[in-house]
């Protein structure tokens, strides 16, 4: 383990199929005005928005409507928030859907009383809250980002050109989230198969950092484990109960800062991620996993121990009589058969990238000095053309 670090976590989970019955308990809590932030309105399709508002109702609250949440939120959805917060004197944000429309909340919550621009404070100059925020809690139905246990917060902002995140602290965390599996059953395939790679770019970001010997490496390498095995069950049957729950578990611990205790991280490949998702407004997840690939290949060899590591303790690459590149190609050759089996985009082409549009993209992609190794933007756009 490397350096001091603090760890606090004050997100409440209601974990399981009988999870909605508890939000009412946890509404009493709050005052009389709650807003209801959702997306495009698969919930109202799939039955998850009525549950939701028979709770809301039993509980008394005066509901404010929000919805149209969209998958990459925009500054401009976060404004429009603030206001609908500061004219009905909201008491409560409840966010039901995926992670855009939970880190949306965040952004409402943090920004609906800054007296200022809150772009610049939060997102540019990384500042943290200095006013009042509104109390933020969630109903899970896409498993991916960990924001439900996370003060993560990802925005576009088209006039600016830039799509960025900010990590709160704690006091900006859900505080309750409703992790019911079943939930998740109703997203589309891509959508879902996305949300899973989503998840193991978290723990492979958090991953390869560091050269100590760190416990936290052999929890996260637990957890990739778990995801590899229900993932493939899951991509063939959606709907195997025990495998979406094992997801959906993985993926909160993935992102609840637990993972990063005593080591650096990496997030290279989100901030190449983000910047394709700017450009081409393409599925986060698959964002992620259009870069991987040539990403880790270049960094390979700055941090050869680790990947070793991954391969064999990750996929069960077996070392003997090989050197170590040659077991650390392996253990990414593995990673892009996974990819393969449970049909996650490996090519950015997929998304709308372009040669013409690359050099924005490398312009948009945030350089930051972690990991192994600090690219150069020629080095972004060569991984770019490398994942066309």
């Amino acid at each position: 383990m490397e350096g001091n670090f603090i760890y606090h976590n004050p997100t409440k989970l209601y974990f399981g199929e009988e999870a909605m019955s508890h939000l009412g308990k946890e509404l009493k809590n709050y005052g009389p005005t709650v807003m209801l932030s959702y997306g495009g309105g698969s919930i109202k399709r799939n039955g998850i928005y009525d549950a939701v508002v028979a709770a809301l109702k039993e509980a008394g609250k005066n509901i404010v409507e929000n919805p149209g949440v969209m998958p990459n939120p925009t500054y401009e959805k976060v404004l429009e928030g603030c206001r609908l917060v500061r004219e009905n004197g909201v008491d409560l944000i409840l966010a039901v859907g995926g992670g855009s429309t939970i880190d949306y909340a965040k952004a409402v919550s943090a920004s609906a009383y800054y007296d200022g621009d809150a772009w610049d404070h939060y997102w540019v100059h990384q500042e943290n809250p200095v006013c009042q925020t509104v109390p933020v809690g969630s109903v899970l139905t896409m498993v991916g980002t960990g924001s439900e246990m996370n003060g993560g917060s990802v925005i576009t902002n088209r006039k600016a050109g830039f799509k960025l995140g900010k990590v709160f602290g704690p006091g900006l965390y859900p505080k309750f989230t409703i992790l019911n599996p079943r939930f998740t059953m109703t997203v589309p395939h891509y959508q879902m198969v996305a949300g899973f790679f989503d998840i193991m770019s978290h723990l492979m970001e958090q991953y390869f950092a560091g050269h100590a010997d760190c416990t936290t490496d052999y929890l996260n390498e637990g957890l990739m484990r778990s995801l590899i095995h229900s993932t493939r069950i899951a991509a063939k049957n959606p709907q195997d109960y025990e495998a979406r729950a094992n997801i959906m578990w993985t993926a909160t611990w993935a992102l609840n800062t637990l993972l990063k205790c005593g080591k650096g991280g990496d997030w290279e490949v989100h901030q190449i991620g983000h910047a394709i998702g700017l450009v081409t407004d393409a599925t986060h997840g698959m964002t992620l996993a259009s870069v991987s690939l040539p990403y880790y290949r270049l960094v390979m060899h700055d941090g050869l121990h680790q990947f070793v590591r991954f391969a064999v303790n990750v996929w069960g690459v077996r070392p003997d009589g090989k050197t170590d590149e040659q077991v650390a190609t392996e253990g990414l050759e593995c990673l892009e058969a996974w990819m393969k089996e449970i049909g996650v985009v490996t090519h950015s082409r997929e998304l709308g990238v372009t040669d013409q549009n690359i050099p924005a993209i490398a312009d948009a992609a945030l350089i930051l000095p972690v990991g192994y190794r600090t690219l150069t933007r020629d080095e972004v756009v060569d991984i770019l053309h490398q994942s066309m």
